[in-house]
């Protein structure tokens, strides 16, 4: 399913994409909701697209043709938010030369959405209240009213009750944008959207370096991208596609040529391997490498040989995969094993879980 609403950003780029059962429960619910002229509060992880749920909103809403305005709320220190909202006159404090109008004003009869909610203080909490309970504001050092029609989205990644319940969010402020709450599920919980995202990504990219092949993933690939929990969600996968993407000499891309942390310093010291960790030290008599596994001497037998042999092999497989960012042949490295020892353990370990 593609967001086919306008893109005022003019890229072209789509990113609201998906066809998993939560993404299109979430797609319907906001729909339902556009309609209906009232605030709406949109719950969601960072790299979830929160902005773009606010300007579906808008664009399957009767203010479609109006303004959308955005205001970052993290992006702006408290004594500026106020002024950004409800513009100031002349003269209203140091550098301001001439009268400017605020968010609320170029959005009027539009769609004003407003990132990061949580972050706005107490004082500027309050004339929000008042502009959706009564319409009206004032200007920073004015005392005249002005007077404006906005539908307020709101977003957030804070736990607002919980503000609200610590005395740093108001409460009236809070039901009154909470006609309706929309969560944003992340990208761990939308099976099968990441690799329709990841083509859609790769496409593109591809696209802009002016390459006419439209980058494929191997098997190995699409594992790699489906085990990751993508922890910054789509902001994160775009990022990665387009990465390995603009990395690569070839249209087809291997889980080699992913690269979840960019950060990952090439220099950084290797970790010890299981070879060195069982060497004897300095003086100490030797047993061939064999040393006892704490499990044999946790206490009476509690699993039988077998079970303890699987639940060793799989806590290891996790620890590598996560330690090479679930990249398989770093993995097997790791484990000392060959890349098909390794995938042969891993489908093994696979196949049982889908058979439970």
């Amino acid at each position: 399913m593609l967001d086919h609403t306008p893109d005022p950003t003019g890229t072209g780029v789509h990113e609201a994409l998906g066809q998993s059962e939560a993404f299109v429960a979430f797609q319907e619910q906001l729909s339902r909701v556009a309609k209906v002229d009232r605030p709406v509060l949109v719950i969601g992880e960072r790299g979830t697209g929160k902005e773009l749920a606010a300007q579906r909103l808008h664009y399957l809403s009767g203010r479609w043709q109006e303004p959308f305005v955005a205001l970052n709320c993290s992006a702006l220190s408290p004594s500026l938010i106020e002024s950004e909202l409800f513009g100031h006159e002349a003269g209203a404090f140091t550098g301001a030369a001439r009268q400017r109008k605020g968010r609320f004003e170029a959005a009027n009869n539009g769609t004003l959405f407003l990132d990061e909610i949580g972050l706005i203080p107490l004082e500027v909490q309050e004339k929000i209240l008042r502009v959706v309970e009564y319409g009206a504001f004032e200007r920073v050092g004015s005392s005249a009213p002005s007077r404006v029609d906005v539908r307020i989205v709101a977003a957030t990644n804070a736990d607002v009750p919980a503000l609200a319940d610590e005395g740093r969010f108001k409460r009236d402020l809070l039901d009154r944008l909470s006609f309706e709450v929309l969560f944003l599920p992340p990208l761990r919980e939308r099976a099968g959207d990441a690799l329709l995202l990841a083509n859609h990504f790769a496409a593109h990219m591809a696209h802009e370096l002016g390459r006419n092949d439209v980058p494929e993933f191997t098997d190995n690939a699409v594992e790699a991208l489906e085990q990751y929990p993508w922890p910054g969600n789509v902001r994160e996968l775009k990022n990665v596609i387009e990465r390995a993407v603009y990395r690569s000499d070839s249209s087809t891309i291997d889980d080699g040529d992913i690269v979840f942390d960019p950060f990952q310093s090439p220099f950084a010291p290797q970790p010890a391997t299981a070879a060195s960790d069982n060497a004897p030290s300095d003086g100490a008599p030797s047993d061939g490498g064999a040393r006892p596994c704490a499990a044999a001497n946790a206490g009476p037998l509690n699993m039988s040989l077998e079970e303890a042999v699987r639940d060793l092999e799989v806590r290891m497989m996790k620890q590598a995969l996560a330690r090479a960012q679930f990249n398989q042949r770093k993995a097997a490295d790791l484990l000392g094993l060959t890349y098909h020892q390794f995938r042969g353990l891993y489908r093994k370990y696979k196949d049982q879980r889908q058979a439970q």
